[in-house]
C-alpha cells in the first residue's frame, strides 16, 4: 500500500491538473487507491514504484491502471522482449525447440503452447494473434515473480555411420533399379 501512496504522491506532483480533477474529493482518492491496490497488489513494491516512473516519463496524461500494469510487466521483467520480437523468434527458431537459445524462456512457452506445428503452417494474421494471448500470459506470470523452469533439452545423437562395402552396395543399387524398372 506504501508503493501506491507513493505513486499517487508522484502522481500528484507531475500531473496535478488532471490528478485535482480525476480525484476532486478525499473518497474518490480513497477508493481510487483501494481500486490501484487491488489491481497492484501481486507486484513488489520496487516494481511499482519503477513502472510509475516509466509512466511518468512516457505519459502526457495520467496513467490508468492498465497501462501501469504494462509498465509493470517491463518494469518486472526487462529481458522479455516485446511479443511480435518473440513471435518472430519462435518461429525462426530450429528444432530441437528445447535446444534452442531463446532470448527469454517464455518465448518457448507460449510457441510450445500455440503448437510449433500451427506457428510454422499459419500465416502470420492467424498465428500472431494467438500467440501473443499466451505470450502474454507468461510475461503476466513472469512479472509477478513466477520463474519459468528452463526447458529440458534433448541430446541428439548421431547414429555411427558406417560405409557399404562394394559388393552390398552394388546388390542395394541393383535391387533399386529392379525396383523402379529402370
Amino acid at each position: 500500500m506504501d508503493a501506491v501512496d507513493r505513486l499517487f504522491a508522484e502522481f500528484e506532483l507531475v500531473f496535478h491538473n488532471q490528478y485535482n480533477k480525476a480525484y476532486p474529493t478525499p473518497e474518490k482518492l480513497h477508493y481510487a487507491k483501494k481500486l490501484w491496490f487491488d489491481y497492484l497488489r501481486d507486484y513488489s513494491p520496487e516494481v511499482i514504484t519503477s513502472a510509475a516512473r516509466q509512466a511518468i516519463q512516457h505519459s502526457e496524461f495520467l496513467p490508468s491502471i492498465a497501462s501501469l500494469i504494462k509498465y509493470c510487466g517491463s518494469a518486472a521483467a526487462p529481458d522479455l522482449p516485446d511479443s511480435y520480437s518473440a513471435y518472430r523468434e519462435a518461429c525462426m527458431a530450429p528444432s530441437p525447440k528445447s535446444n534452442y537459445p531463446w532470448s527469454h524462456v517464455a518465448v518457448f512457452y507460449a510457441g510450445q503452447a500455440c503448437g510449433w506445428h500451427f506457428l510454422a503452417n499459419r500465416p502470420e494474421n492467424q498465428a500472431l494473434p494467438v500467440f501473443t494471448r499466451h505470450y502474454q500470459a507468461l510475461s503476466d506470470r513472469v512479472a509477478r515473480g513466477e520463474q519459468l523452469a528452463e526447458p529440458t533439452t534433448v541430446k541428439l545423437e548421431k547414429p555411427a555411420a558406417k560405409p557399404l562395402d562394394s559388393s552390398e552396395n552394388h546388390r542395394r543399387m541393383q535391387q533399386l533399379r529392379k525396383d523402379t524398372g529402370l
